[in-house]
């Protein structure tokens, strides 16, 4: 046997995010694999030790690209429960529209992105010209298209703009009434499934043993387990929506459970922005400079449901005006660092790619 040494990445475009995967190969088949994830953003942790709690806002966001807000989130929360900060009823409702278009959004390209390795070209369009939409309705809430640091401790930077509701409602129903020529164009494709039914298997042993969340967990063990549900935050707990879930995962059919979580996130926002509030949209958290704010001493985790699965912060204060430690729980790292050095092994070169799409991975949360 004599093993060649191939580079997956980072410029491949079935690769998500600026990562590289060496390979060792026998023929196609993959003997030995290592992911070098820190091509692009990394050191995340030690540069929010080394800023003050307020400059943080804006490095965050880019531990994730595709899907920046949970970041967000779980940072603003923790400072919150440090700070024993009172976030007003209206904000609450806000997060959950921006999370659910973040959402939504990473799943369209994780779903249209399938299309890279096998080919189907016309579903990468498809999703990437809908998330542009996204992008679009992102850049008029927060005035950014990619990196929003629109969530903040105390609630949220600024109001909704004017009818931007009616906006996002529009586009909900648009993309809601094409999802099924989503289904047929990817779900039912005949290349597609030879691709990806009964092929990177996903067992709940290896879910229980790596410590997979999300749609890897869902889709293998038949566990309910959404972070929504389990410890709601925001106000998860007064809107109505489905987990899905199977028993048998296998490529198929965490797209499959990604295709359906997307009519789950449009349910969630047409019920958010029926039961909205009105009222302030953020509490006051500093009495002098933001800048030389200091958070009292204490230590918090906190988590959120992010597309990829369980996403948390650890944060120490001393009461400093910088984090003591922050350490990031990135919902990739099992499947995308552990998976791809013990289970990437033995499947086909032209299966690394349906790896990284399927299994959700997100490279900065690697080596954060």
């Amino acid at each position: 046997m004599k093993e060649v040494k191939l580079f997956l990445g980072p410029q491949h475009p079935g690769m998500h995010g600026n990562s590289s995967v060496h390979m060792y190969v026998d023929g196609d088949v993959i003997k030995r694999s290592y992911l070098l994830p820190g091509m692009l953003h990394r050191g995340f942790e030690k540069s929010m030790e080394r800023r003050t709690w307020m400059n943080n806002i804006a490095l965050i966001p880019r531990i994730c690209v595709p899907e920046p807000d949970p970041n967000e989130m779980v940072y603003a929360m923790n400072v919150e429960a440090l700070a024993k900060i009172k976030v007003p009823e209206r904000d609450h409702w806000i997060r959950m529209i921006i999370l659910e278009l973040a959402g939504l959004s990473d799943h369209l390209m994780a779903f249209g992105g399938i299309g890279g390795p096998t080919g189907l070209y016309t579903a990468m369009y498809w999703a990437q010209a809908d998330r542009d939409t996204i992008l679009t309705l992102f850049e008029e809430i927060t005035g950014h298209r990619v990196y929003h640091m629109y969530i903040v401790a105390g609630g949220v930077r600024k109001d909704l703009p004017k009818g931007i509701e009616k906006k996002i409602l529009a586009f909900l129903d648009d993309l809601e009434s094409r999802l099924p020529e989503y289904e047929d164009l990817v779900l039912n494709n005949p290349i597609v499934r030879a691709r990806c039914v009964d092929n990177i298997m996903l067992p709940a042993e290896v879910v229980w043993e790596l410590g997979v969340t999300g749609i890897g967990m869902r889709s293998a063990t038949g566990q309910e387990y959404d972070v929504r549900k389990v410890t709601p935050y925001a106000r998860y707990d007064k809107v109505d929506f489905e987990v899905p879930i199977a028993t048998y995962s296998d490529a198929q059919t965490r797209l499959t459970l990604k295709y359906r979580e997307m009519y789950q996130s449009i349910r969630i926002i047409k019920q958010v922005l029926d039961m909205i509030p009105g009222g302030k949209v953020r509490a006051k958290v500093s009495d002098g400079s933001a800048l030389r704010w200091r958070v009292p001493a204490g230590q918090v985790y906190s988590a959120v449901e992010a597309s990829r699965g369980e996403y948390g912060y650890y944060t120490v204060s001393t009461g400093e005006t910088m984090p003591y430690r922050v350490a990031v729980r990135g919902a990739s790292f099992p499947q995308g660092l552990l998976g791809v050095e013990k289970y990437l092994p033995g499947h086909r070169i032209d299966d690394a790619p349906l790896w990284f799409d399927t299994m959700g991975i997100c490279s900065p949360e690697i080596d954060r």
